[in-house]
């Protein structure tokens, strides 16, 4: 399905999807990736949501862990998480079936002041667009 008739070259845009592909800029993709407005269309490297962890989240939105006292420990307190890309929202795309993720992989970026959505893939390509031409900060991880 056809979803946007206009693309704007500098912009990463899902111009069309279907049930085993995606296309951005109107180049098809076939495997699992991950991109934001601006910048390369990444290869996500997984094939289920079950395959999603806390380091491959931290990965594509670029969210570290922030250097604290390395005697903080002894205070009980939780590590702090930087955002320096300031990404708004991740969209994860979970594939033909919305899957939801454990909330132990995504306290990280909660942590850090970046909200998480988990919807099929198709809805998170629209999702995607939309928040995209908004201006908004996202970043999409699609299973295919």
């Amino acid at each position: 399905m056809h979803i946007q008739k206009e693309v704007n070259p500098a912009l990463n845009t899902v111009t069309a999807y279907g049930d085993d592909y995606i296309e951005i800029n109107k180049t098809r993709h076939k495997q699992s990736i991950y991109f934001t407005p601006e910048g390369q269309i990444q290869d996500l490297g997984i094939q289920t949501p079950s395959d999603f962890t806390t380091e491959l989240l931290q990965k594509i939105t670029g969210v570290k862990a922030t250097t604290t006292d390395a005697m903080a420990f002894l205070d009980n307190l939780s590590p702090s998480f930087d955002n320096p890309e300031q990404i708004e929202v991740v969209l994860i795309g979970t594939g033909a079936h919305q899957q939801f993720l454990h909330p132990r992989l995504t306290g990280v970026l909660l942590s850090a002041r970046i909200g998480v959505e988990v919807m099929d893939t198709q809805a998170a390509a629209r999702t995607y667009n939309i928040l995209m031409s908004e201006g908004r900060r996202v970043v999409a991880a699609l299973i295919i």
